[in-house]
């Protein structure tokens, strides 16, 4: 099965201005997108799931925490499954691949950020193949102060 990945992009910059690339992402597979801007720095929207529906996460603006636990019981699942931990900026193009049966979420880490989400499910599918849970469940949503 795979695993939660990060795809690398760059910044061109010239004198006309910047240009902002993730090159190794070909959109196989996807067939809507949507953009999340939450109200407020630090809000979590969590946890969200789908057996048969992969998501590719990339900010535009701001910073954000995506994470993402393969499920292991639609039901109940483990609160020891192993959680991946990202953290994106707008700064450094990137895409977070979140694969079919995995729930991922997201914190923003800064007010104005704006996360455009594809996905590899319509809207209809989406909706029948929706698992939902607490926010807090797998809690990696606390800034380490270093």
């Amino acid at each position: 099965m795979p695993i939660p990945e990060i795809k690398y992009g760059d910044i061109a910059v010239d004198d006309r201005g910047e240009v902002g690339f993730v090159n190794s992402f070909d959109f196989q597979g996807v067939k809507r997108f949507y953009w999340i801007k939450n109200y407020a720095r630090g809000y979590v929207r969590a946890w969200h799931a789908h057996k048969r529906e992969a998501k590719y996460f990339f900010p535009i603006r701001g910073s954000v925490v995506i994470g993402a636990v393969q499920i292991d019981n639609w039901e109940k699942p483990s609160k020891e499954s192993k959680v991946y931990r990202f953290t994106l900026s707008a700064h450094r193009p990137a895409i977070v691949y979140v694969p079919e049966g995995y729930a991922n979420g997201v914190m923003t880490l800064t007010g104005d950020t704006v996360l455009i989400v594809f996905s590899t499910s319509t809207l209809e599918e989406s909706k029948q193949d929706d698992f939902r849970y607490n926010s807090r469940y797998w809690d990696i949503w606390n800034v380490t102060e270093r």
